[in-house]
């Protein structure tokens, strides 16, 4: 079997260093907008299945679980949800490139029959810096997300000698689906000047190397020609809309996505600064990541002005599962085994499929049947395009 895998992973490289180089743009103001204008008014979850404690466990061949997540995109289905934002790993196609590709097309097509257009998501630099592959251990008792892994993860992203597996990665996956109109569209890198969160030990200049490859994964990603926008969503800091005082990474998100994302787990009014702070930009926007309720993130705070400003919205968890995402990020350093939070922190749906709370629920259908409204004309950043240096 490994001698298989080799060599379909071998296949798969070769395959993308004879595509051609030259990478697409990246998509005009106009380009942009023209896509968008297509799109309905985009509201839907961060989404990994009940079973799954990971992308490992959501997408390997021993524990995917096309049933269930039929299943729960009904429910999603169910209260109007049009668009889920899915995590790959770099990894499951080192290991299986063929294998997950059918996985993905598969999740497509039962996406396509709830009506969902999903967001894929490339490399991800929260949690668990030392991802493997295989079987994964269960969730530690009253923890947030505490299976969650890193992409590449912390070993991989130091190897230089590694990065022409994760070009192969990007443009074989890319490639493959780049005119799949059930795909909305791809997230290149989630977070990544995060340096982890959890209890576990920091990577060494994570920051400076992500800054590094960022550029590269999105010109592999662009060399496969997708008709679907690519983005990488800003989550920290305050003054997005001054370019002088973002970070190398920040930079390269907001000057390569052809629409631009962000997300924010805070009260309303400052969900409502941050998203005039990315509308300034002057391309489509989109909220990836929000709703925690005990940090004053809401459906009934955030959504109303997603809404307004023609903001797709797109919160963390849907069914509540393995990830354990229902607790509160500070259950690293309390766990709750005793006790179950005050309030769940994620998630719109209990494991049977009843809505935690029946008026969010209501609120997302009634506002997803609504007409879409024109996204508002913010004060504009001036033009300071980066370029890459060659």
């Amino acid at each position: 079997m490994k001698f298989k895998l080799t060599l379909a992973l071998a296949a798969s490289v070769l395959t993308m260093a004879a595509a051609p180089a030259e990478a697409r743009e990246m998509w005009t103001k106009e380009q942009a907008h023209a896509w968008y204008a297509r799109q309905p008014w985009l509201v839907g979850a961060n989404y990994n299945n009940a079973s799954a404690i990971n992308q490992f466990e959501m997408w390997q061949a021993e524990t995917w679980n096309p049933a269930e997540i039929d299943k729960e995109l009904g429910w999603a289905q169910s209260i109007g949800m049009n668009t889920m934002r899915v995590y790959l790993h770099n990894m499951l196609w080192e290991n299986d490139p063929e294998g997950l590709k059918r996985r993905m097309n598969e999740f497509l097509t039962i996406a396509q029959r709830r009506g969902i257009r999903p967001m894929f998501v490339l490399f991800d630099s929260c949690w668990d810096p030392d991802p493997k592959a295989g079987p994964q251990r269960p969730p530690i008792p009253g923890v947030h997300n505490s299976g969650w892994v890193q992409a590449p993860g912390a070993a991989r992203l130091a190897d230089k000698s590694q990065y022409g597996k994760f070009e192969g990665y990007v443009k074989d996956v890319v490639g493959t689906f780049a005119n799949d109109q059930r795909i909305l569209a791809w997230d290149v890198w989630n977070e990544p000047n995060n340096e982890g969160g959890g209890n576990y030990k920091p990577t060494p200049n994570k920051k400076q190397l992500v800054a590094g490859l960022l550029d590269d994964v999105f010109e592999w990603a662009r060399s496969a020609n997708p008709t679907q926008p690519l983005t990488s969503g800003l989550w920290i800091g305050e003054n997005w809309d001054k370019m002088e005082t973002l970070d190398a990474v920040e930079r390269i998100q907001v000057t390569q996505s052809d629409v631009n994302s962000f997300h924010d787990y805070n009260w309303p009014e400052q969900f409502e600064r941050r998203a005039r702070q990315m509308l300034s930009y002057g391309r489509p926007v989109l909220c990836t990541e929000y709703m925690a309720r005990g940090n004053g993130s809401t459906f009934d705070g955030s959504l109303p002005i997603g809404k307004r400003y023609n903001i797709a919205m797109i919160n963390w968890g849907l069914v509540d599962g393995k990830s354990q995402t229902r607790l509160p990020w500070d259950s690293w350093k309390k766990p709750y085994t005793m006790d179950e939070p005050t309030i769940w922190f994620h998630e719109v749906f209990r494991a049977d499929g009843r809505p935690y709370r029946q008026a969010e629920a209501d609120l997302i259908r009634r506002l997803a049947s609504e007409p879409k409204v024109a996204q508002p004309v913010v004060q504009p950043v001036p033009a300071q395009r980066r370029r890459r240096a060659r």
